[in-house]
């Protein structure tokens, strides 16, 4: 009997210290204190894992060092550009069933006034994506190319490259045509650069925002 007693603890021995259930540390409640496990054990009975190496007391992420946590205007390119033309897209298939009800309200409801009025949704929707998609392109193009430049990253690079992107993509209609476009770009980029100091400015607690 007392050589089964025997090898049986062995047995449980040896497949606990196999399993790593056997000779697990205790830990005192004073150690334990603090860790944050809500409907969990101090010590999980599947994984011999000490939890205070789980608290997470700074960001989960590395950074090179004096690398700026705010994603940079490269990075940022893909979403405005994309975002934009998603944007222009959907306005403008807004605007031409607006145009196209507006055009085709003497006909009857029949399949040319649906055709039509989804020609006229299609033309819009393509033209706006374009126009936003390309001053998009241009303003991040413009951005990056600034930063690179300056090696800084502020709200200068914001306002030269609203202006400039204003300038560009009016520019086809003369000096004059360029001028109000660099004018509107200035104004809009202007405004973006003040919303996104308005916490400075005034004071208050910062929030996070993107250039």
């Amino acid at each position: 009997m007392d050589n089964n007693s025997q090898g049986s603890g062995g047995l449980k021995g040896g497949l606990g210290g196999l399993f790593g259930g056997g000779g697990a540390p205790e830990y005192s409640n004073s150690e334990l204190a603090g860790v944050p496990l809500t409907g969990m054990s101090p010590l999980s009975p599947y994984l011999n894992v000490d939890p205070r190496f789980l608290v997470q007391d700074t960001d989960e992420f590395i950074l090179p060092t004096g690398a700026n946590k705010t994603r940079g205007r490269f990075e940022l390119a893909f979403f405005t550009i994309g975002g934009s033309c998603m944007t222009g897209a959907s306005l403008g298939a807004l605007n031409g069933l607006r145009m196209g009800l507006k055009e085709t309200r003497d006909m009857a409801w029949s399949k040319p006034r649906n055709v039509q009025i989804l020609n006229m949704v299609t033309r819009q929707g393509a033209s706006w994506a374009n126009s936003l998609g390309s001053v998009a392109l241009l303003y991040s193009a413009f951005g990056v190319a600034i930063e690179k430049a300056r090696g800084a990253e502020d709200d200068v690079n914001t306002v030269a490259a609203g202006t400039l992107t204003g300038m560009l993509f009016k520019s086809s209609g003369g000096l004059k045509s360029a001028a109000r476009g660099g004018l509107v770009g200035l104004a809009v980029s202007g405004a973006y650069a003040l919303y996104n100091n308005w916490d400075h400015l005034t004071g208050s607690s910062p929030s996070s925002r993107l250039y």
